[in-house]
């Protein structure tokens, strides 16, 4: 009688042993990853996006074999341009009432872009990963009060 055991060690994949490729000194990945385009066929304020698409798309997704680019339609609205990025992160910007060189700088833009969060530059918080040895001064806490 013999009796079926569980091996002793799980079966090791071949795609289990590949990396996830990142930027460093011998490849560069680019973050974007899909550039979806949504505009209205019939409204006025879709003519520049209408014209860039008829121009234009077809030298940007050879320029940029890395990157998917999705056209849809949205009826009735405004078009904007969507980037979607490797972190999961996505931008979208409004293309209403721009020039067909603003529209190419729009997505100019989304192609350079991280993905990530913009943070300011100015009026940063201080972290500190220890408390401070004095603690916080305060003019109403002290012994004596400041003569002029």
């Amino acid at each position: 009688m013999a009796s079926r055991l569980a091996p002793a060690t799980k079966p090791l994949f071949r795609a289990q042993l590949s990396s996830r490729p990142t930027n460093g000194h011998v490849a560069f990945i680019p973050q974007v990853r899909k550039v979806v385009f949504e505009y209205c066929e019939k409204w006025a304020s879709s003519a520049n996006t209408r014209s860039y698409l008829h121009r234009h798309l077809e030298d940007l997704a050879r320029a940029h074999p890395h990157v998917e680019v999705v056209v849809k339609q949205r009826n009735y609205k405004p078009p904007i341009v969507r980037g979607f990025y490797l972190n999961d992160n996505e931008k979208v910007i409004g293309l209403n009432g721009f020039e067909i060189t603003g529209i190419q700088n729009k997505v100019q833009l989304l192609l350079d872009s991280s993905g990530a969060k913009i943070k300011p530059l100015k009026r940063r918080t201080i972290e500190s990963t220890t408390e401070s040895a004095r603690g916080i001064w305060s003019g109403l806490h002290v012994d004596e009060t400041f003569k002029i």
